[in-house]
């Protein structure tokens, strides 16, 4: 009998599972990341941002990639506990195909999000210091970081590993933004009406959609949303 509880942990009995499957959530983290320098702020740090971008410093986009690998570490670990030998682990999150933790196939959906929060700043209807205090608790690894943890983890063996690729904004450009929109409320909206409040949903999620729609009409290739397609062994150890 499993227990109610965080992914990272132990969920089910030793040696009781064969086969788990885990779908869009190891690429949320368990926490916001603390920087290592503890005198250093990530709020200060990352200020008008709520996730790495192009102007993120060193330091933050690092911060990111350690909670990350703490995470998924814990997560294999938690896991192994629970499995047979040679049982199965399929996983699929959300990463990216570039080297570059700040290219868009990844951050585009958090660079538009933070756009329409300091949109609504500029409009007084969202305190500064309430956005400052705002970081998203999510990382979107590549394939090598992936299999690096994998690998110091060493429980587990990988049978199969890809990333595919699916295109957004190649087809009607309302339809598409409504629907990319809609997608990011989807999992974005409980935190944002937990630290910004409900009243503010509606006219946000209207401008994400308004500036998906500029984006789309400008841009000469499709956006694309990357996939990592894994699927592990129980080591018999």
């Amino acid at each position: 009998m499993g227990v109610p509880g965080s992914f990272y942990g132990r969920l089910f009995p030793k040696s009781s599972q064969h086969l788990v499957h885990s779908f869009y959530n190891v690429h949320w983290l368990s926490k916001v990341p603390r920087l290592r320098d503890e005198a250093e702020s990530l709020l200060l740090l990352n200020k008008e941002k709520i996730y790495i971008s192009t102007t993120s410093p060193h330091a933050v986009r690092e911060a990111y990639l350690l909670q990350f690998q703490d995470d998924f570490s814990t997560f294999l670990k938690s896991r192994s506990q629970e499995m047979v030998p040679n049982g199965r682990i399929v996983l699929m999150l959300q990463g990216r195909q570039s080297a570059d933790p700040t290219s868009k196939e990844c951050c585009y959906q958090w660079e538009i999000l933070a756009k329409a929060l300091t949109e609504m700043v500029s409009q007084g209807l969202i305190d500064e210091e309430r956005l400052d205090s705002f970081d998203v608790p999510y990382y979107t690894p590549s394939q090598e970081e992936v299999k690096e943890i994998i690998d110091k983890e060493g429980s587990f063996a990988v049978d199969l590993m890809e990333s595919s690729a699916i295109d957004i904004g190649d087809k009607d450009i309302w339809s598409d933004a409504t629907r990319y929109a809609n997608n990011i409320r989807s999992f974005t909206e409980p935190m944002i009406s937990h630290h910004f409040g409900v009243e503010i949903l509606d006219e946000l999620y209207d401008k994400i959609t308004n500036l998906i729609v500029q984006d789309f009409a400008t841009q000469t290739e499709p956006d694309k949303i990357i996939n990592i397609f894994v699927v592990l062994r129980r080591k018999d150890l």
